[in-house]
């Protein structure tokens, strides 16, 4: 992923602003690791949550999924904000806008009140985060990108791990008698890092203002998006009436009415929110459908996973994080094995992964089924530790390889769609998953006025999501014969004839819609 070589930015730090470089790069990743660990955090802190502020089984799913879904539509236009009014200053009007909302997060006196704030928190990841790639290379010159994007994949990896274990020991420590709400606190010294090394360091740019923004096309893939997850969150604490499936029919008209309104926007001569054109190809298309599976699956199985082990086992935060610490530290491990063999197995290194996440999930499957209510500590270590490994796999080449087909001038909007599609699929995973899980406790459990659930049927809910989980994953395992057979090489698709190999071009996300601007990064869950 640095090895893109491009002439450096007119924005880049001169002579006598080089020593400020790192500095800047250290303040980008402050904003990514905040955005990594609130993408987490619920897994362990979620049952202190719903406890505190007396939610419901529902209220607990939308804490998850209302910041991955309102990223996931942010990301549309998040990009674009950057290139209006410059990265820098977007950049810190959207770590601003995530303090603050980390803030109400922390005071939150109600499910529903956590759940805005949570939204809110989403759109201002959405905003901050697309600009960071591009900070980094208008920081760097040429020959200093691959030392400076080298060290994403370090911090990334460590985040996924130390995530779910610092929300644990947050909320186990109680620190001041703060609780949970500690987890949302922890923003405050990142984020102020941040904006004072940001503003000392990160380069100013003008920004374009002659572009505009398609709110009318944000609004109905909003509006779509939302409207598909609702029905599927509330659904069987509603008794599932039949106005859902109204609901569930919006949806459908209203991502209809945003294809049509972005084709409209393109025979018109108007910038598209996203280049459709990028949907002709199979490989791509192929490629989304596999990201909203894998993603779905990965996150779903991690929420409830986190669920059973506190609510089902009886852990404490602490110990629930340091059960589930194995998957992570695999999923590190994995992904600098990919890193290390994806130019030389490129779509294999994904079927290798998806075949030990299987391997892993049946293995978690069998303990339960045997231990039950025995299930110790120990017992799920070595799944999860594979688990985790070929889920790593998956993190590193996903993006290029997905994007492997796609032509120069479309790669800015295809890999912004992809990102979107991505948050997407968490929040999918998050309201189906959940979902089956809830509803297994409440039919094990009968329906008197206040059924006791017992520890047994934890763990058949926690079985049957596991083996849902795996179909997922065998899913996505034969989706993969559909993706390009290797990465996405530089300076074109890795399969496009000569002639298109270097369209060169701006896309509708980002700032440029070449390879060397856009720089697709799955996110680690």
């Amino acid at each position: 992923m640095a090895g893109n070589v491009v002439p450096m930015n007119e924005n880049s730090p001169r002579e006598g602003a080089q020593d400020r470089r790192w500095l800047g790069l250290f303040a980008v990743l402050a904003a990514m690791i905040m955005n990594l660990l609130d993408s987490t955090v619920v897994t362990v802190a979620g049952p202190a949550i719903q406890e505190d502020l007396d939610g419901s089984t529902a209220d607990l799913q939308w804490i998850a999924a209302a910041y991955t879904l309102a990223l996931a539509v942010g990301l549309l236009t998040g990009g674009r904000l950057g290139d209006m009014f410059g990265r820098r200053r977007v950049m810190m009007l959207g770590i601003g806008a995530f303090l603050a909302a980390s803030v109400v997060c922390a005071l939150a006196w109600s499910p529903e009140s956590l759940i805005v704030a949570r939204v809110v928190q989403g759109l201002a990841g959405a905003v901050m985060i697309p600009q960071s790639f591009g900070l980094i290379r208008d920081l760097f010159p040429p020959q200093q990108l691959g030392k400076a994007f080298g060290a994403l994949g370090p911090v990334i990896g460590l985040s996924t791990i130390l995530g779910p274990v610092v929300a644990g020991v947050l909320v186990d420590a109680d620190v001041f008698g703060t609780g949970w709400r500690m987890v949302f606190l922890i923003n405050l010294p990142i984020g102020v890092f941040s904006l004072v090394a940001g503003a000392r360091s990160l380069p100013r740019g003008a920004g374009r203002p002659g572009l505009r923004l398609d709110g009318v096309g944000a609004l109905l893939a909003g509006a779509g998006m939302s409207l598909m997850v609702f029905p599927l969150v509330q659904g069987r604490e509603l008794g599932w009436p039949g106005w859902l499936w109204a609901v569930a029919a919006g949806a459908v008209v209203s991502l209809a009415g945003f294809v049509a309104q972005q084709l409209r926007r393109a025979r018109t001569g108007r910038t598209p929110l996203v280049e459709l054109s990028v949907l002709r190809l199979r490989s791509y298309t192929s490629g989304v459908v596999f990201t909203v599976v894998f993603f779905g699956a990965v996150v779903g199985f991690s929420l409830t996973l986190g669920l059973f082990l506190q609510l089902g086992l009886g852990y404490g935060p602490l110990r629930a994080s340091v059960t589930m610490a194995p998957l992570a530290v695999g999923a590190f491990f994995g992904s600098g094995f990919a890193a290390a063999l994806m130019g030389r197995l490129g779509r294999r290194m994904l079927h290798l992964g998806l075949a030990l996440m299987a391997v892993g999930q049946v293995a978690v499957w069998v303990v339960l089924g045997e231990a039950g209510t025995d299930v110790g500590q120990g017992d799920l270590a070595l799944p999860l530790l594979v688990y985790g490994f070929g889920m790593g796999q998956i993190f590193v080449p996903l993006f290029d390889i997905v994007l492997g087909d796609v032509r120069d001038h479309e790669v800015g909007s295809a890999s912004g769609l992809l990102e979107s599609f991505q948050q997407t699929g968490a929040s999918l995973g998050v309201a189906v998953l959940g979902t089956v899980f809830f509803a297994g406790v409440a039919a094990e459990a009968g329906t008197g006025a206040a059924p006791v659930v017992t520890v047994a049927e934890f763990v058949s809910a926690q079985r049957d999501v596991t083996l849902l989980a795996t179909g997922l994953v065998v899913l996505a395992f034969v989706l993969g014969f559909f993706l390009p057979r290797r990465a996405r090489q530089e300076g074109g698709a890795a399969d496009a004839p000569p002639e298109t190999a270097g369209a060169g071009g701006r896309g509708p996300v980002g700032d440029s819609g070449d390879l060397a601007e856009a720089e697709p990064v799955a996110t680690p869950v």
